[in-house]
């Protein structure tokens, strides 16, 4: 091999290691090769979601009380754990629906419908919270 031949295979291997590239998993090392193969946590094993899924529960009690600003402080708090959960939207455009803030409710409104856009029963919910929106505005 000629000195220019090794010297761009270590600008290519350099290259890598600088890029982040993953290391292969070793041969022998069921560590590394079971971090690969292992399936990501569902959202019932993730910490965080688990939280999330508590404080949006919290949320909805206080929006039933009739507790709009507690609920907007709770609900914040799981959208920040769990960002893709749109009950937490759903139950933020009920608090601000309770404050007769119809701007406020309409965003949240908008961004429950996007993340419960697959389940049949949350996108009735959501489209009955939009007519009560639309009402409110007027």
């Amino acid at each position: 091999m000629t000195n220019k031949a090794t010297y761009n295979i270590c600008l290519i291997f350099l290259a890598a290691m600088l890029m982040g590239c993953p290391k292969p998993p070793l041969k022998g090392d069921p560590s590394e090769a079971d971090a690969i193969t292992q399936p990501e946590e569902t959202p019932q094993e993730n910490p965080r979601a688990i939280a999330s899924l508590q404080l949006t529960d919290q949320g909805r009690r206080l929006v039933e009380e009739r507790q709009p600003d507690r609920a907007i402080r709770v609900l914040e708090q799981a959208v920040s754990l769990h960002p893709t959960n749109g009950q937490n939207y759903y139950y933020l455009a009920e608090a601000w629906l309770l404050k007769g803030f119809a701007d406020q409710a309409k965003e949240f409104n908008h961004l429950a419908e996007i993340h419960l856009k697959d389940d049949n029963q949350w996108i009735i919910r959501v489209a009955e919270q939009a007519d009560r929106i639309a009402e409110l505005e007027k």
